[in-house]
């Protein structure tokens, strides 16, 4: 078991280890390649290498393929032969290929200059280290990384190199929603937020085990060419088949992070942010169907408790996944808020909900905010919407100078700052880690933000450090 001293000797020996620049040698294979930003004007291209190609992966190349400023240097993916890379490989035939990117890394990392990863969640963390730790820009879906200790040395190396420019990808965090959110928190008419439910309960990417599973699923015939150890990355052995492939690895607490790693990001990021909640002093997981210790409940209810803040009161976030595990619906509701912007991946189902995925924002004055996912704005419900118009009509709220892919960009010509650097989302993640912990071990959990510790559960605590890295891999948590 790991212990608190284990996890604070680990951040120790991290920040050590930033600050006297020590790298391993793979990154000194390699060297940096930091480009002059200030030298370069809006119309250049970022030199980037992609890595998770396929699903997700495509779409986030096809946007960055929009705005015309990206040469592709190179294309990674274990599963390189794979239907779902296809498309993406024929769009760049004369991309370099690689199925690990630490060899893209030792071989050609002085070619490129950014990074976009799209790998599943167990998967983003060591990527991301080694590029910021090679002078790289870096781009990474959401969530950020899987545990509290891999989302603290992101924080940590992106505040290393301020000279590198870092995104999370909730899309969402650069349109409508946010530059709202924003004016109307600054305005003062978003004060003194004391309640939030947000919900997700669309059906996505469960696969059919049934909760009585007893153990992991039986290895199956592994793809011709796919680099199963790579995809393993830092988590321990486990045979390949098909259910952890294919965004069916979001469901195992091995390999994902769940629902609330896959929508909260979406839902509850500019209230985190522009309310500076930080980190709970408790996670209470109240309602849970089909519990087991293999991967995610069917539908879950996790309260998240953070305290008062700058003046501001303590806040309760209640978030509800699954089928048909709803909120109370405030009185003068009205119609459910359907983002149609929403991306659709190749293995999402789709569902009949009664609720659409958003939240419902409380004030002390009394005033609600219902809201939806990813670029949806807020509304005021009820009377108290029409109260309030003519000072809404008054706030100017600006329009996005520019999408997600656009920003990064920018920032990786010093044009723009990133509005989902890591040390922004990273504390984000680190909430939803305890959410995982909490679901994982189904129970109420009491951290100390101070001390960055669980106070009433010695193994929840361990889990903050999450599972030995296997060897080999260890490195990317000592850079």
């Amino acid at each position: 078991m790991v212990t608190r001293r284990d996890f604070l000797r680990q951040i120790s020996i991290a920040t050590a280890g930033l600050t006297m620049g020590s790298t391993p040698d793979i990154v000194l294979a390699a060297g940096r390649n930091v480009t002059n930003a200030t030298s370069r004007s809006v119309a250049a291209k970022i030199k980037i290498a992609y890595i998770g190609i396929g699903n997700r992966g495509e779409q986030n190349i096809e946007e960055f393929e929009k705005t015309g400023r990206v040469e592709v240097i190179a294309l990674c993916d274990v599963d390189l032969d794979g239907k779902q890379c296809e498309k993406v490989r024929k769009m760049y035939p004369k991309a370099k290929l690689f199925r690990d990117f630490r060899k893209m890394f030792d071989e050609i990392g002085n070619e490129f200059e950014a990074v976009m990863i799209a790998t599943p969640d167990h998967n983003h963390f060591a990527p991301a280290m080694l590029a910021l730790n090679q002078g790289k820009h870096v781009y990474v879906e959401k969530p950020l990384s899987c545990t509290f200790l891999e989302n603290q040395l992101l924080i940590d190396a992106a505040n290393k190199h301020p000279e590198l420019a870092t995104q999370m990808g909730n899309q969402g965090h650069s349109e409508a929603n946010y530059f709202q959110f924003k004016a109307w928190k600054e305005a003062g008419l978003i004060k003194d937020v004391t309640k939030v439910n947000a919900h997700m309960n669309n059906i996505r990417r469960w696969h059919k085990w049934s909760a009585d599973i007893h153990r992991f699923p039986r290895e199956e015939e592994l793809p011709a060419g796919m680099d199963w150890d790579t995809w393993l990355g830092p988590r321990h052995w486990h045979d390949y088949n098909h259910d952890y492939h294919q965004g069916q690895w979001r469901c195992w607490y091995d390999f994902g992070m769940g629902c609330l790693g896959d929508w909260a990001a979406h839902i509850i990021d500019t209230i985190h942010e522009f309310c500076e909640l930080g980190l709970p002093y408790e996670v209470t997981l109240k309602k849970v169907e089909g519990w087991n210790q293999f991967f995610y409940p069917f539908s879950s209810t996790i309260l998240f408790r953070f305290p008062a803040r700058n003046g501001n009161p303590p806040v309760d976030i209640t978030w509800y996944d699954g089928l048909g595990n709803y909120p109370e619906i405030p009185k003068d509701y009205g119609a459910s808020i359907e983002n149609h912007n929403v991306p659709v991946t190749n293995y999402t189902e789709t569902t009949q909900v009664t609720l659409n995925p958003g939240k419902e924002i409380y004030q002390a004055d009394g005033t609600i905010f219902k809201g939806g996912t990813h670029a949806a704005t807020l509304e005021i419900i009820g009377d108290r919407g029409k109260e309030l118009a003519d000072v809404v009509a008054k706030i100017e709220v600006p329009q996005s100078p520019s999408n997600h892919y656009e920003n990064f960009l920018n920032a990786c010509l010093g044009i723009e700052k990133t509005r989902s650097p890591f040390q922004i989302v990273g504390p984000l993640c680190q909430a939803f880690s305890l959410g995982v912990i909490a679901q994982r071990l189904n129970a109420q959990l009491f951290f100390d933000e101070r001390n960055k510790m669980i106070t009433n559960n010695p193994f929840a605590n361990a889990l903050l450090v999450g599972p030995e890295p296997r060897r080999g891999w260890e490195q990317f948590y000592k850079m």
